[in-house]
């Protein structure tokens, strides 16, 4: 998965907002309120950084050298993935789902019920 095909993947998440609110080489992916990606191509090299599950984001360290602790991020709770092709489509695309989730999962009731009501 390259830059653009991460960035389109990112803003077809139901009411997923683009923002770059530390200037134009980083964006953050929200959902509602919450941050659920971000991505960048600083130094010409592009990556993205998702919410994860602990356990999970161990593993996926363990299988992909290209999946890291968190850039400048809670490094327990998030990946950086750098997209230079060695992890398949596919599998950005579950963890983006994932860290999507998460953060759907962990919204207030009302929220959460709103967005899942905007779906429909």
């Amino acid at each position: 998965m390259d830059f653009l095909s991460a960035q389109k993947y990112l803003l077809n998440k139901h009411q997923a907002k683009e923002l770059f609110p530390s200037g134009p080489d980083m964006a953050v992916y929200k959902v509602c309120h919450k941050m659920f990606a971000t991505l960048t191509a600083e130094g010409g090299v592009p990556r993205i950084s998702l919410k994860c599950d602990p356990d999970l984001a161990l593993q996926l360290r363990e299988q992909y050298p290209a999946v890291r602790p968190g850039f400048q991020m809670n490094k327990k709770h998030w990946n950086t993935i750098i997209l230079d092709g060695s992890v398949p489509s596919d599998q950005i695309q579950r963890m983006i789902d994932h860290s999507y989730q998460l953060i759907v999962d962990n919204l207030p009731t009302l929220e959460r019920e709103q967005l899942l009501a905007s779906k429909k």
